[in-house]
């Protein structure tokens, strides 16, 4: 199912499921949605969703709730397909799958040293694995889709409360704009890259070496010939156009890199100039300079 936004205002009685990966951030996007008023449960047994819902629907006390069903359900999940159908036909319902890309998952389980719901026999790569294929089929039931490999808690915190805000906002996205140098590679989580090593570089330049982009001198330099306002003016352009589009298919981020050599000047100053064009045109746009304190 394509994945679809939760934005609009909210109709009354509603209830939201919150699925997906362990450690996927399922935790912190309930506490989220009870914080904006939704009756929330979390680890609610199967055999008790059906009955729980109804209740939202008699109770003057619930006027929308939320409630957490995963793999810690064991066998009993092969009947939430089934179940969620079920539900759909008497009320509103909608799904929320939350994931992320193995490597964050295995890191999260190690910072916390909780062990994985599917037991400690195997390595938690192994039960990630396995729990990701066992959820296939509900994850092409869910409503909204969300990779939180880029978020922290306070991030899908944030994200997910503006979500569901019902206020009628318009939908939001959570824009990254990162500098890096090519020598230290290319950021495995970029979707946009600009490669703006064809720019003059103040590396070369004594009184500039040892500085950054975000030095006033430096950025004059590099804003100093007029194939660095041009490229600034074509490439905000095309971000103003596409982001609309981005946030319409229902993507919750995007991370937008430029690099030059070593990540200390160019790349410095075009992603601090390109993150405030895109402030000015409303959206926040939290900078990344992930390679400014390496060695030059």
């Amino acid at each position: 199912m394509e994945n679809a936004s939760l934005t609009g205002a909210l109709r009354v009685p509603e209830l939201v499921i919150i699925t997906g990966l362990s450690g996927s951030g399922k935790g912190t996007v309930l506490k989220a949605i009870e914080d904006l008023g939704y009756y929330s449960v979390d680890n609610l047994p199967m055999d008790l969703v059906e009955k729980f819902a109804e209740l939202t629907q008699t109770s003057a006390q619930i006027h929308a709730a939320a409630l957490v069903v995963d793999i810690r359900e064991g066998e009993a999940l092969e009947r939430f397909p089934a179940l969620y159908a079920k539900l759909r036909r008497k009320i509103q319902t909608r799904l929320i799958f939350l994931e992320a890309d193995d490597s964050t998952l295995v890191r999260r389980f190690s910072e916390t040293r909780r062990p994985h719901p599917l037991g400690q026999k195997e390595s938690v790569a192994h039960s990630v694995r396995t729990e990701r294929k066992a959820l296939e089929t509900i994850r092409g039931l869910a409503d909204i889709i969300v990779d939180t490999s880029k978020f922290n808690v306070h991030d899908l915190r944030a994200w997910m409360q503006e979500k569901l805000k019902g206020s009628g906002q318009s939908p939001t996205i959570a824009l990254y704009v990162t500098s890096f140098g090519y020598r230290h590679g290319v950021p495995t989580d970029s979707d946009l890259v600009f490669d703006v090593r064809f720019l003059p570089n103040p590396n070369y330049i004594p009184e500039y070496k040892h500085k950054t982009g975000r030095n006033a001198k430096v950025a004059k330099f590099i804003r100093s010939f007029p194939q660095t306002m041009e490229f600034m003016d074509r490439v905000a352009d095309l971000l103003r156009y596409l982001m609309p589009h981005y946030i319409e298919e229902g993507k919750s981020y995007l991370t937008v890199s430029f690099g030059c050599t070593g990540g200390h000047h160019r790349s410095v100053m075009i992603a601090e100039e390109i993150a405030k064009r895109l402030k000015s045109a409303s959206y926040t746009a939290k900078i990344v300079h992930r390679d400014i304190a390496k060695p030059v």
